[in-house]
Protein backbone atom coordinates (compact mmCIF):
# COMPACT_ATOMS: atom_id res chain seq x y z
CA UNK A 1 0.00 0.00 0.00
CA UNK A 2 1.09 3.61 -0.78
CA UNK A 3 -0.13 7.02 0.19
CA UNK A 4 1.14 10.51 -1.13
CA UNK A 5 2.83 11.85 1.88
CA UNK A 6 2.31 15.94 2.18
CA UNK A 7 5.80 16.18 4.16
CA UNK A 8 7.79 14.17 1.23
CA UNK A 9 5.38 15.32 -1.95
CA UNK A 10 5.57 11.64 -3.22
CA UNK A 11 3.83 8.20 -2.46
CA UNK A 12 5.40 6.24 0.20
CA UNK A 13 4.95 2.63 1.11
CA UNK A 14 2.87 2.27 4.16
CA UNK A 15 4.51 0.90 7.04
CA UNK A 16 2.62 1.47 10.83
CA UNK A 17 4.66 2.22 13.69
CA UNK A 18 3.37 -0.62 15.24
CA UNK A 19 2.78 -3.60 12.79
CA UNK A 20 -1.32 -4.52 12.05
CA UNK A 21 -2.31 -1.51 14.24
CA UNK A 22 -2.87 1.96 12.63
CA UNK A 23 -3.50 5.40 14.28
CA UNK A 24 -5.62 7.97 13.19
CA UNK A 25 -5.82 11.59 13.51
CA UNK A 26 -8.23 13.59 11.84
CA UNK A 27 -9.21 17.43 12.36
CA UNK A 28 -12.60 17.86 12.92
CA UNK A 29 -15.43 20.47 12.35
CA UNK A 30 -15.69 23.72 14.53
CA UNK A 31 -19.34 23.72 15.70
CA UNK A 32 -21.43 26.38 15.27
CA UNK A 33 -23.25 25.82 12.27
CA UNK A 34 -24.40 22.84 10.07
CA UNK A 35 -21.60 21.10 8.09
CA UNK A 36 -21.02 22.09 4.63
CA UNK A 37 -20.07 20.18 1.76
CA UNK A 38 -16.98 20.93 2.10
CA UNK A 39 -16.49 19.78 5.47
CA UNK A 40 -18.26 16.51 3.93
CA UNK A 41 -15.51 15.53 1.74
CA UNK A 42 -12.41 14.78 4.54
CA UNK A 43 -15.67 13.25 6.75
CA UNK A 44 -16.42 10.80 3.67
CA UNK A 45 -12.80 10.30 2.71
CA UNK A 46 -11.28 9.45 5.78
CA UNK A 47 -13.77 7.76 6.86
CA UNK A 48 -13.48 5.19 3.66
CA UNK A 49 -9.46 4.87 4.44
CA UNK A 50 -10.44 3.72 8.08
CA UNK A 51 -12.49 1.10 6.88
CA UNK A 52 -9.97 -0.07 4.15
CA UNK A 53 -7.61 -0.59 6.83
CA UNK A 54 -10.16 -2.15 8.66
CA UNK A 55 -10.78 -4.56 5.87
CA UNK A 56 -7.02 -5.05 5.00
CA UNK A 57 -7.15 -6.54 8.89
CA UNK A 58 -5.28 -3.54 11.16
CA UNK A 59 -6.98 -2.88 14.07
CA UNK A 60 -7.54 1.91 13.75
CA UNK A 61 -7.64 3.74 16.49
CA UNK A 62 -9.85 6.86 14.62
CA UNK A 63 -9.15 9.97 16.32
CA UNK A 64 -11.89 13.49 15.10
CA UNK A 65 -12.07 16.19 17.26
CA UNK A 66 -14.97 18.80 17.61
CA UNK A 67 -13.47 22.48 18.56
CA UNK A 68 -16.22 23.63 20.42
CA UNK A 69 -14.71 27.07 21.83
CA UNK A 70 -13.70 29.52 19.35
CA UNK A 71 -14.68 33.49 18.63
CA UNK A 72 -17.62 32.18 15.60
CA UNK A 73 -19.06 29.92 18.66
CA UNK A 74 -18.69 32.54 21.07
CA UNK A 75 -20.14 35.53 18.60
CA UNK A 76 -23.22 32.95 17.64
CA UNK A 77 -23.81 32.14 21.54
CA UNK A 78 -23.60 35.87 22.63
CA UNK A 79 -26.16 36.91 19.65
CA UNK A 80 -28.58 33.96 20.79
CA UNK A 81 -28.07 35.05 24.56
CA UNK A 82 -26.64 31.57 25.75
CA UNK A 83 -23.74 29.87 27.31
CA UNK A 84 -21.50 28.73 24.37
CA UNK A 85 -21.78 25.09 25.28
CA UNK A 86 -25.79 25.33 24.13
CA UNK A 87 -24.39 26.43 20.56
CA UNK A 88 -21.52 23.91 20.65
CA UNK A 89 -23.46 20.80 21.47
CA UNK A 90 -26.61 21.96 19.65
CA UNK A 91 -24.20 21.53 16.28
CA UNK A 92 -22.07 18.30 17.75
CA UNK A 93 -25.64 16.95 17.62
CA UNK A 94 -26.46 18.27 13.91
CA UNK A 95 -22.92 17.29 12.98
CA UNK A 96 -23.50 13.95 14.50
CA UNK A 97 -26.96 13.58 12.34
CA UNK A 98 -25.46 14.20 8.90
CA UNK A 99 -22.40 12.18 9.36
CA UNK A 100 -25.23 9.05 10.20
CA UNK A 101 -26.87 10.04 7.03
CA UNK A 102 -23.63 10.06 4.72
CA UNK A 103 -22.90 6.63 7.07
CA UNK A 104 -19.34 7.77 8.38
CA UNK A 105 -18.70 5.60 11.39
CA UNK A 106 -18.52 7.03 14.53
CA UNK A 107 -14.78 7.71 15.65
CA UNK A 108 -13.34 5.59 18.35
CA UNK A 109 -13.12 8.73 19.99
CA UNK A 110 -14.59 12.27 19.55
CA UNK A 111 -12.84 14.77 22.18
CA UNK A 112 -13.99 18.11 22.86
CA UNK A 113 -11.85 21.24 23.35
CA UNK A 114 -13.22 21.99 26.20
CA UNK A 115 -12.69 18.97 27.82
CA UNK A 116 -8.95 19.08 27.66
CA UNK A 117 -8.12 22.27 28.35
CA UNK A 118 -5.15 20.57 31.09
CA UNK A 119 -3.56 18.74 28.80
CA UNK A 120 -3.31 22.17 26.76
CA UNK A 121 -1.98 23.82 29.96
CA UNK A 122 0.78 20.83 30.61
CA UNK A 123 1.78 21.52 26.90
CA UNK A 124 2.36 24.90 26.74
CA UNK A 125 4.27 24.65 29.94
CA UNK A 126 6.37 22.22 28.71
CA UNK A 127 7.28 24.61 25.69
CA UNK A 128 7.78 27.08 28.22
CA UNK A 129 10.18 25.53 29.83
CA UNK A 130 12.27 24.37 27.05
CA UNK A 131 12.67 27.72 25.49
CA UNK A 132 9.84 27.28 22.69
CA UNK A 133 7.31 29.61 24.13
CA UNK A 134 7.07 32.95 26.07
CA UNK A 135 4.28 34.77 28.32
CA UNK A 136 3.67 37.92 27.31
CA UNK A 137 3.25 41.14 29.30
CA UNK A 138 -0.94 40.61 29.65
CA UNK A 139 -0.54 36.98 29.82
CA UNK A 140 -0.98 35.52 26.07
CA UNK A 141 1.48 33.12 25.50
CA UNK A 142 3.28 32.84 22.01
CA UNK A 143 5.23 30.12 20.10
CA UNK A 144 8.75 30.83 19.25
CA UNK A 145 8.56 29.79 15.33
CA UNK A 146 12.11 30.52 14.68
CA UNK A 147 13.25 28.34 17.93
CA UNK A 148 11.81 25.23 15.81
CA UNK A 149 14.46 24.22 13.12
CA UNK A 150 11.83 22.68 11.08
CA UNK A 151 9.36 24.72 10.05
CA UNK A 152 7.62 25.05 7.29
CA UNK A 153 8.57 21.62 6.57
CA UNK A 154 5.48 20.47 5.42
CA UNK A 155 3.94 22.94 3.66
CA UNK A 156 7.56 23.59 1.93
CA UNK A 157 7.47 27.06 3.14
CA UNK A 158 10.26 29.61 4.25
CA UNK A 159 10.05 32.10 7.27
CA UNK A 160 11.72 34.11 5.61
CA UNK A 161 9.34 34.49 2.64
CA UNK A 162 6.49 34.16 5.20
CA UNK A 163 7.78 37.41 6.91
CA UNK A 164 7.99 39.54 3.84
CA UNK A 165 4.48 38.44 2.09
CA UNK A 166 2.56 36.02 3.83
CA UNK A 167 1.02 37.19 6.95
CA UNK A 168 -1.48 34.39 7.69
CA UNK A 169 -0.52 33.38 10.49
CA UNK A 170 -0.43 36.79 12.21
CA UNK A 171 -2.79 37.94 14.98
CA UNK A 172 -3.54 40.97 16.99
CA UNK A 173 -1.29 41.94 19.83
CA UNK A 174 1.28 41.97 17.19
CA UNK A 175 3.53 44.46 19.06
CA UNK A 176 3.83 41.94 21.92
CA UNK A 177 5.84 39.36 19.69
CA UNK A 178 9.09 38.99 19.75
CA UNK A 179 8.90 37.98 16.02
CA UNK A 180 6.05 38.61 13.95
CA UNK A 181 5.33 35.12 12.97
CA UNK A 182 5.15 33.56 16.75
CA UNK A 183 1.99 32.33 17.05
CA UNK A 184 -0.93 32.17 19.98
CA UNK A 185 -0.66 29.43 22.57
CA UNK A 186 -2.93 30.85 24.90
CA UNK A 187 -4.49 34.31 24.84
CA UNK A 188 -6.47 35.90 27.70
CA UNK A 189 -9.97 36.16 28.28
CA UNK A 190 -12.18 38.92 26.99
CA UNK A 191 -15.73 39.91 28.46
CA UNK A 192 -18.58 37.81 27.28
CA UNK A 193 -15.99 35.07 26.76
CA UNK A 194 -15.51 31.61 28.12
CA UNK A 195 -12.22 31.22 29.98
CA UNK A 196 -9.99 28.73 32.47
CA UNK A 197 -7.61 29.54 35.36
CA UNK A 198 -3.65 29.65 33.77
CA UNK A 199 -0.67 30.08 35.00
CA UNK A 200 -0.04 33.05 33.01
CA UNK A 201 -3.95 34.63 33.15
CA UNK A 202 -7.51 33.44 33.06
CA UNK A 203 -8.19 32.59 28.76
CA UNK A 204 -8.43 30.11 26.47
CA UNK A 205 -5.88 28.39 24.09
CA UNK A 206 -5.10 28.98 20.65
CA UNK A 207 -6.81 26.71 17.96
CA UNK A 208 -3.77 25.00 17.21
CA UNK A 209 -2.44 23.73 20.26
CA UNK A 210 -5.71 21.49 20.74
CA UNK A 211 -5.32 19.07 17.92
CA UNK A 212 -1.40 18.39 18.63
CA UNK A 213 -3.16 17.57 22.98
CA UNK A 214 -6.09 15.66 21.59
CA UNK A 215 -3.76 13.38 19.26
CA UNK A 216 -0.86 12.79 22.16
CA UNK A 217 -3.70 11.91 24.54
CA UNK A 218 -5.70 9.27 22.63
CA UNK A 219 -2.91 8.30 20.28
CA UNK A 220 0.17 8.66 21.53
CA UNK A 221 3.14 11.31 21.10
CA UNK A 222 3.79 9.26 17.20
CA UNK A 223 0.87 8.32 15.21
CA UNK A 224 0.63 6.90 11.66
CA UNK A 225 -1.47 9.26 9.77
CA UNK A 226 -2.55 13.10 10.67
CA UNK A 227 -5.39 14.28 8.04
CA UNK A 228 -7.45 16.93 6.88
CA UNK A 229 -8.62 19.24 4.30
CA UNK A 230 -5.62 21.11 2.45
CA UNK A 231 -6.87 24.47 3.49
CA UNK A 232 -5.24 23.24 6.76
CA UNK A 233 -1.95 22.39 5.62
CA UNK A 234 -0.75 25.99 6.47
CA UNK A 235 -0.31 27.03 9.22
CA UNK A 236 -2.87 24.73 11.23
CA UNK A 237 -1.23 21.22 10.33
CA UNK A 238 2.29 23.62 10.49
CA UNK A 239 1.73 24.77 13.30
CA UNK A 240 0.49 21.07 15.37
CA UNK A 241 3.80 19.66 13.71
CA UNK A 242 5.81 22.40 15.56
CA UNK A 243 4.59 22.42 19.19
CA UNK A 244 4.19 18.20 19.14
CA UNK A 245 7.48 17.72 17.81
CA UNK A 246 9.52 20.30 20.16
CA UNK A 247 7.57 19.20 23.08
CA UNK A 248 7.86 15.23 22.50
CA UNK A 249 11.35 15.57 20.53
CA UNK A 250 9.92 12.92 18.24
CA UNK A 251 8.38 12.83 14.99
CA UNK A 252 4.79 13.68 15.32
CA UNK A 253 3.18 11.77 12.35
CA UNK A 254 4.83 9.39 9.58
CA UNK A 255 1.91 10.14 7.12
CA UNK A 256 0.23 13.07 6.10
CA UNK A 257 -2.73 13.38 4.04
CA UNK A 258 -4.55 16.66 2.64
CA UNK A 259 -8.36 16.19 0.42
CA UNK A 260 -8.26 18.88 -2.07
CA UNK A 261 -11.23 21.27 -2.60
CA UNK A 262 -14.95 20.86 -3.41
CA UNK A 263 -15.74 23.80 -5.30
CA UNK A 264 -19.48 24.56 -6.47
CA UNK A 265 -20.06 24.81 -10.49
CA UNK A 266 -16.17 25.50 -10.55
CA UNK A 267 -16.03 28.37 -8.26
CA UNK A 268 -15.01 28.39 -4.71
CA UNK A 269 -18.19 27.74 -2.61
CA UNK A 270 -19.00 30.86 -0.83
CA UNK A 271 -21.81 32.38 1.19
CA UNK A 272 -21.35 35.75 -0.40
CA UNK A 273 -21.29 34.24 -3.64
CA UNK A 274 -24.97 32.18 -3.10
CA UNK A 275 -23.39 28.77 -3.57
CA UNK A 276 -22.71 27.99 -0.22
CA UNK A 277 -24.69 24.55 0.52
CA UNK A 278 -24.87 22.59 3.90
CA UNK A 279 -25.58 18.96 3.76
CA UNK A 280 -28.92 19.44 5.39
CA UNK A 281 -29.44 21.45 1.96
CA UNK A 282 -28.30 18.86 -0.26
CA UNK A 283 -29.57 15.80 1.74
CA UNK A 284 -32.89 17.46 0.65
CA UNK A 285 -33.13 16.51 -2.60
CA UNK A 286 -30.32 13.50 -2.51
CA UNK A 287 -30.06 10.92 -0.17
CA UNK A 288 -26.92 10.31 1.86
CA UNK A 289 -25.52 7.77 -0.06
CA UNK A 290 -25.87 9.55 -3.64
CA UNK A 291 -23.54 12.34 -1.63
CA UNK A 292 -20.87 9.75 -0.54
CA UNK A 293 -20.56 8.14 -3.65
CA UNK A 294 -20.18 11.58 -5.34
CA UNK A 295 -17.77 12.31 -2.63
CA UNK A 296 -15.49 9.05 -3.58
CA UNK A 297 -15.97 9.78 -7.45
CA UNK A 298 -12.78 11.74 -7.95
CA UNK A 299 -9.45 11.04 -6.21
CA UNK A 300 -9.25 12.86 -2.70
CA UNK A 301 -6.29 14.66 -4.18
CA UNK A 302 -8.04 15.85 -7.05
CA UNK A 303 -10.47 19.42 -6.94
CA UNK A 304 -14.16 17.92 -7.00
CA UNK A 305 -16.95 19.74 -8.52
CA UNK A 306 -20.16 19.98 -7.47
CA UNK A 307 -23.34 20.28 -9.75
CA UNK A 308 -26.98 19.26 -9.71
CA UNK A 309 -26.03 17.25 -13.00
CA UNK A 310 -22.90 15.58 -11.55
CA UNK A 311 -25.23 14.75 -8.27
CA UNK A 312 -27.54 13.28 -10.37
CA UNK A 313 -24.99 11.11 -12.17
CA UNK A 314 -24.14 9.78 -8.98
CA UNK A 315 -27.60 9.03 -8.15
CA UNK A 316 -27.67 7.18 -11.58
CA UNK A 317 -24.35 5.31 -10.57
CA UNK A 318 -26.04 4.36 -7.32
CA UNK A 319 -29.42 2.75 -8.74
CA UNK A 320 -27.30 0.93 -11.26
CA UNK A 321 -25.47 -1.14 -8.31
CA UNK A 322 -29.07 -1.17 -5.36
CA UNK A 323 -30.52 -2.70 -8.92
CA UNK A 324 -27.69 -5.26 -9.00
CA UNK A 325 -28.10 -5.67 -5.20
CA UNK A 326 -32.07 -6.40 -5.12
CA UNK A 327 -31.87 -8.50 -7.54
CA UNK A 328 -29.20 -10.59 -6.26
CA UNK A 329 -31.48 -10.49 -3.44
CA UNK A 330 -34.86 -11.65 -5.27
CA UNK A 331 -32.42 -14.38 -7.08
CA UNK A 332 -31.38 -15.85 -3.62
CA UNK A 333 -34.74 -17.12 -3.26
CA UNK A 334 -35.19 -18.71 -6.48
CA UNK A 335 -31.67 -20.50 -7.04
CA UNK A 336 -31.63 -23.67 -7.33
CA UNK A 337 -29.91 -26.20 -5.17
CA UNK A 338 -26.33 -25.31 -3.68
CA UNK A 339 -23.04 -26.37 -5.19
CA UNK A 340 -21.53 -24.81 -7.94
CA UNK A 341 -21.44 -26.01 -11.56
CA UNK A 342 -18.22 -26.07 -13.83
CA UNK A 343 -19.17 -23.12 -15.64
CA UNK A 344 -19.23 -21.10 -12.49
CA UNK A 345 -16.66 -21.98 -11.22
CA UNK A 346 -14.97 -20.72 -13.84
CA UNK A 347 -16.72 -17.09 -13.95
CA UNK A 348 -16.25 -16.93 -10.27
CA UNK A 349 -12.67 -17.15 -10.90
CA UNK A 350 -12.97 -14.51 -13.90
CA UNK A 351 -14.75 -12.35 -10.91
CA UNK A 352 -12.05 -12.40 -8.59
CA UNK A 353 -10.03 -9.44 -11.07
CA UNK A 354 -12.80 -6.83 -10.03
CA UNK A 355 -11.63 -7.22 -6.53
CA UNK A 356 -7.72 -7.52 -7.56
CA UNK A 357 -8.62 -4.06 -9.44
CA UNK A 358 -10.17 -2.48 -6.07
CA UNK A 359 -7.79 -3.33 -3.68
CA UNK A 360 -5.28 -2.35 -6.64
CA UNK A 361 -6.80 1.14 -6.27
CA UNK A 362 -6.91 1.39 -3.01
CA UNK A 363 -3.61 0.16 -2.31
CA UNK A 364 -2.56 2.99 -4.70
CA UNK A 365 -3.20 5.84 -2.44
CA UNK A 366 -6.88 5.36 -1.89
CA UNK A 367 -7.96 5.67 -5.87
CA UNK A 368 -11.31 5.48 -4.91
CA UNK A 369 -12.31 6.48 -8.32
CA UNK A 370 -10.61 3.80 -9.79
CA UNK A 371 -12.28 1.64 -6.73
CA UNK A 372 -15.76 2.33 -7.70
CA UNK A 373 -14.76 1.39 -11.28
CA UNK A 374 -13.75 -2.09 -10.89
CA UNK A 375 -17.21 -2.08 -8.69
CA UNK A 376 -19.36 -1.59 -11.91
CA UNK A 377 -17.37 -3.69 -13.85
CA UNK A 378 -18.71 -6.41 -11.29
CA UNK A 379 -22.36 -5.01 -11.44
CA UNK A 380 -21.78 -5.78 -14.80
CA UNK A 381 -20.54 -8.93 -14.81
CA UNK A 382 -23.30 -10.22 -12.26
CA UNK A 383 -26.32 -8.59 -14.59
CA UNK A 384 -24.58 -10.55 -17.54
CA UNK A 385 -24.24 -14.21 -15.64
CA UNK A 386 -26.88 -14.18 -13.02
CA UNK A 387 -30.18 -15.49 -13.85
CA UNK A 388 -32.70 -17.69 -12.65
CA UNK A 389 -31.19 -21.05 -13.02
CA UNK A 390 -28.26 -20.11 -10.85
CA UNK A 391 -26.52 -22.23 -8.20
CA UNK A 392 -27.59 -20.84 -4.38
CA UNK A 393 -23.51 -21.21 -4.01
CA UNK A 394 -23.01 -18.77 -7.34
CA UNK A 395 -25.57 -16.29 -6.79
CA UNK A 396 -24.30 -16.12 -2.72
CA UNK A 397 -20.70 -15.81 -3.66
CA UNK A 398 -21.22 -12.77 -5.98
CA UNK A 399 -24.10 -11.27 -3.23
CA UNK A 400 -21.62 -11.05 -0.62
CA UNK A 401 -19.01 -10.23 -3.13
CA UNK A 402 -20.61 -7.06 -4.29
CA UNK A 403 -21.57 -6.64 -0.50
CA UNK A 404 -17.74 -6.82 0.72
CA UNK A 405 -16.63 -3.77 -2.06
CA UNK A 406 -19.27 -1.56 -1.42
CA UNK A 407 -18.60 -1.49 2.12
CA UNK A 408 -15.41 -0.61 2.17
CA UNK A 409 -16.82 2.62 0.58
CA UNK A 410 -19.66 2.73 2.89
CA UNK A 411 -22.26 2.58 0.44
CA UNK A 412 -25.10 0.82 2.37
CA UNK A 413 -26.93 -1.66 0.07
CA UNK A 414 -29.98 -2.19 1.99
CA UNK A 415 -33.42 -1.35 1.65
CA UNK A 416 -34.13 1.71 -0.80
CA UNK A 417 -36.43 3.55 2.14
CA UNK A 418 -34.11 2.80 5.36
CA UNK A 419 -33.78 6.55 6.29
CA UNK A 420 -36.19 5.95 9.07
CA UNK A 421 -34.00 4.55 11.80
CA UNK A 422 -30.88 7.09 10.66
CA UNK A 423 -33.50 10.23 11.52
CA UNK A 424 -34.82 8.37 14.87
CA UNK A 425 -31.56 7.78 15.81
CA UNK A 426 -30.12 11.75 14.65
CA UNK A 427 -33.32 13.09 16.95
CA UNK A 428 -32.35 10.66 19.60
CA UNK A 429 -29.04 12.47 19.82
CA UNK A 430 -29.90 16.02 19.55
CA UNK A 431 -32.53 15.38 22.42
CA UNK A 432 -29.50 14.14 24.46
CA UNK A 433 -27.58 17.14 23.44
CA UNK A 434 -29.93 19.26 24.41
CA UNK A 435 -30.07 17.64 27.97
CA UNK A 436 -26.14 18.12 27.99
CA UNK A 437 -26.51 21.72 27.24
CA UNK A 438 -29.25 22.04 30.42
CA UNK A 439 -27.42 19.88 32.67
CA UNK A 440 -24.26 22.74 31.87
CA UNK A 441 -26.32 25.71 32.08
CA UNK A 442 -27.84 24.15 35.41
CA UNK A 443 -31.16 23.96 34.14
CA UNK A 444 -32.17 20.50 35.92
CA UNK A 445 -35.35 20.77 35.79
CA UNK A 446 -35.29 21.09 31.76
CA UNK A 447 -32.39 18.54 31.20
CA UNK A 448 -35.19 15.67 33.73
CA UNK A 449 -37.60 16.29 31.45
CA UNK A 450 -35.60 15.42 28.65
CA UNK A 451 -34.49 12.34 30.20
CA UNK A 452 -38.45 11.75 30.88
CA UNK A 453 -39.22 12.09 26.93
CA UNK A 454 -36.17 9.75 26.12
CA UNK A 455 -37.41 7.03 28.75
CA UNK A 456 -40.89 7.11 27.04
CA UNK A 457 -39.39 6.58 24.00
CA UNK A 458 -38.07 3.37 25.32
CA UNK A 459 -34.16 5.20 25.25
CA UNK A 460 -32.17 4.38 28.24
CA UNK A 461 -29.00 6.95 28.96
CA UNK A 462 -26.03 6.08 30.92
CA UNK A 463 -23.65 8.57 31.91
CA UNK A 464 -20.16 7.39 31.73
CA UNK A 465 -16.53 8.91 31.34
CA UNK A 466 -16.53 9.41 27.75
CA UNK A 467 -19.95 10.90 27.26
CA UNK A 468 -23.62 9.88 27.31
CA UNK A 469 -23.97 6.69 26.38
CA UNK A 470 -27.97 5.18 24.91
CA UNK A 471 -29.63 1.93 24.41
CA UNK A 472 -33.14 0.95 23.60
CA UNK A 473 -34.90 -1.02 26.26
Amino acid sequence: MKIHNTLSKQKEEFVPLVEGSVSIYVCGPTVYNLIHIGNARPMVFFDTVRRYLLYKGYEVNYVSNFTDVDDKIIKKANGEGVDSAVISERYIAECRRDMASLNVMEATTHPKATEEIGGMIEMISTLIDKGFAYRAQDGTVYYRTRKFPYYGKLSHKNLDDLRSGNRSILVTGEEQKEDPLDFVLWKPKKEGEPSWTSPWCDGRPGWHIECSVMSRKYLGEQIDIHGGGEDLIFPHHENEIAQSEAASGKEFARYWMHNAFLNIENHKMSKSAGNFFTVRDILEKFEGRVLRLFLLSAHYRSPLNFSDELMNAAKSSLERILNCAENLAYLSGKAGEAGLTQEEEELLKQSWSYRENFEKAMDDDFNTADALAAIYDLVRFINSHVTETSSATFVSELRGELGSLTDVLGLDLSARNAAGNAEEDAKIEAMIAERQAARKARDFARADAVRDELAAMGIQLEDTREGVKWKRV
